[in-house]
């Protein structure tokens, strides 16, 4: 669901799709949409849960293959074990930052932690894909964790400012980045104010929780809405309750992107090449894990960003 409101600052609010997929874990799709492909570099933008597993459920996203961009998982509450098939493992908490650079090809997984399976535990966080510049596409896959003392944050005037990726407000994270980006998370105490600079060409506020008010404009935006902002436009964002919010944005790339299952390329023929490698075994494996999620059907084209 979309739409475009005729203010001079909003560009498109995108209401994204619940998915549910099994014990009642659901995801929020915000991008890729029909009605915008990306903001930025961000490709992929979903919200897992928030979700309150019994002792009987668990997270197990089996071993599946990426290529050309970078995952990037922030959590909220809760913990995920990431597995991948550089011979990473990891536990990410909320907080802290997991970069996965897929580059020329990387198969990973995401579990609950076995010290927290067969109790009761909470999970909500956002998950983002960052397409890579076409001259970096191939590069070697890696991963990075950052502990969440290493965030840079700022407070001021009832607002919170976590830097997850890229620069924002005189502040520089230290996650190392292919392109220009902003990547944040933001509080708002009620009444607060927040200027949205317009360092980056592209930017967009995904509403978390609370309510977000858009200076100059009548009504508000909820939560799990994207709202995506005209280039160059100035914005104050305000709000008359506790809030939180996630800044996406950065610089376009000037080629066209691919997107088809969890592939993600300037070339269309790239994708064809990463579908017959992980259909014929020839990415690397997780080591230990034997399970991997099949290559769903091929679908009548890969899809433009």
């Amino acid at each position: 669901m979309t739409s475009a409101p005729s203010l001079s600052a909003v560009d498109t609010v995108i209401v994204p799709p619940v998915r549910d997929l099994g014990d009642g874990f659901t995801v929020r799709r915000a991008l890729p949409s029909a009605h915008r492909r990306m903001v930025g570099p961000f490709i992929f933008l979903d919200q897992m849960g928030p979700v309150a597993f019994t002792g009987e459920q668990a997270l197990d996203v089996r071993p599946h293959p990426h290529i050309g961009l970078a995952t990037v998982t922030f959590l909220l509450e809760g913990e995920i074990m990431h597995r991948d098939s550089l011979g990473s493992a990891q536990v990410i908490r909320p907080g802290e930052v997991n970069w996965m650079t897929a580059g020329r090809g990387i198969t990973h997984s995401e579990r609950t932690p076995d010290a927290r399976r067969g109790v009761e535990a909470r999970l909500f966080g956002l998950q983002t894909w960052i397409a890579l510049p076409a001259e970096h596409e191939e590069t070697a896959p890696a991963f990075t964790h950052y502990a969440a003392d290493a965030i840079p944050a700022a407070e001021d005037g009832g607002t919170c400012l976590t830097l997850i990726a890229g620069s924002a407000d005189g502040l520089v994270s230290p996650v190392q980045t292919f392109s220009d980006m902003i990547y944040a998370d933001l509080s708002l105490a009620p009444g607060a104010r927040y200027r949205f600079a317009a360092d980056h060409i592209e930017r967009a506020v995904y509403v978390v929780s609370g309510s977000v008010r858009v200076e100059g404009q009548d009504g508000a935006f909820g939560a799990a809405q994207l709202v995506v902002l005209k280039p160059g436009a100035e914005v104050v964002l305000t709000s008359d309750e506790t809030t939180r919010l996630m800044l996406v944005g950065g610089e376009p790339f000037a080629e066209k992107r691919f997107i088809d299952w969890n592939f993600v390329s300037s070339r269309p023929d790239r994708i064809k090449q990463a579908r017959s490698d992980w259909r014929e075994g020839r990415f690397a494996q997780v080591p230990g894990e034997t399970e991997f999620i099949p290559l769903p059907p091929d679908v009548p084209g890969a899809q433009l960003a």
